[in-house]
């Protein structure tokens, strides 16, 4: 009876062990493949997203508040070391504009008159809005469709490869005014363009109106070359004026830029620099001349 009993139990503890044994390789290959899903953190603080997408709105300017009003258009250069965060690999400027057009999410505007074929560089009404697909064939062209093996049929004309290194300056047309009833003289952008190459000439590709892109440009950050943490967004970037701009138009009687007003071809004529520097510096002294010491 004894060797019986003891068979059982001998038994029982051999049937316990091999379930322990099978919940604990069980528990290890499951370990095993959460270890292979879970990748491992990138650094010590790999931050990848912005705190906050919530954008800061202006504050109300009435138009009866408005005592001086004065319209410049700017041109930012990515060559120039300040602006290269716009061309940055991973967090373009065109990209976020364009794949917002292609969704739908902005309009753009033309910077032709479709009439009279004139070029509209200020554009300052923003007049003719385009359809996605016009945006996008504007930014980056059409290719002739290849011919059919077997019927020798050429297919339609499709979009061509997007080729971010060309847009190289964007132009910005923004407003400095003088609130009287908050005692503050600041610009505020009104529109942004896009530019490339097209026949020798620099020109805008398309017009984004500034307000219905901020929101927007306030959820995408900015690459910041001296600091990985930083939250910067491309807004920041713009509504902060952390860019370097050279002034290429002031509103005038002729509505005429720096370069038509000087009668200066040459792009690289300085003189259209110093005039640059001049309007700068006219800006400036007004602000200068409201205060009293």
């Amino acid at each position: 009876m004894k060797r019986i009993f003891g068979i059982l139990v001998f038994l029982v503890l051999l049937s316990t062990g091999l379930i322990a044994q099978d919940s604990l390789s069980v528990r290890t290959d499951s370990a095993k493949r959460s270890k292979l899903k879970t990748p491992p953190k990138d650094g010590f603080s790999a931050r990848k997203d912005i705190d906050s997408n919530v954008m800061v709105p202006y504050p109300d300017v009435r138009d009866e508040d408005v005592f001086y009003s004065k319209r410049i258009w700017r041109e930012i250069d990515l060559r120039d070391t300040m602006n290269s965060v716009l061309g940055a690999e991973g967090a373009k400027l065109i990209d976020v504009l364009l794949e917002a057009i292609g969704n739908e999410e902005l309009t753009a505007y033309s910077s032709k008159d479709t009439t009279a074929g004139k070029l509209l560089d200020d554009n300052d009404s923003f007049k003719i809005a385009l359809t996605a697909q016009q945006a996008l064939q504007n930014a980056r062209g059409m290719v002739e469709g290849e011919a059919d093996s077997l019927t020798g049929q050429i297919a339609a004309p499709k979009l061509g490869r997007l080729r971010s290194e060309e847009f190289l300056k964007y132009r910005i047309k923004e407003d400095w005014i003088l609130d009287t009833k908050r005692s503050i003289f600041e610009p505020r952008i009104v529109g942004i363009a896009p530019m490339k190459m097209v026949e020798g000439n620099w020109q805008p590709v398309f017009w984004i109106y500034y307000d219905e892109a901020r929101q927007l440009l306030s959820a995408k950050r900015l690459m910041n070359p001296f600091n990985d943490a930083s939250t910067l967004t491309f807004d920041d970037f713009f509504v902060r004026r952390l860019f370097y701009s050279y002034i290429v138009k002031e509103s005038n009687p002729s509505n005429k830029n720096i370069g038509e007003m000087l009668g200066i071809t040459d792009p690289k004529d300085p003189r259209k620099l110093y005039e640059s520097e001049r309007i700068k510096k006219s800006v400036a002294d007004f602000e200068q001349s409201l205060w009293e010491y």
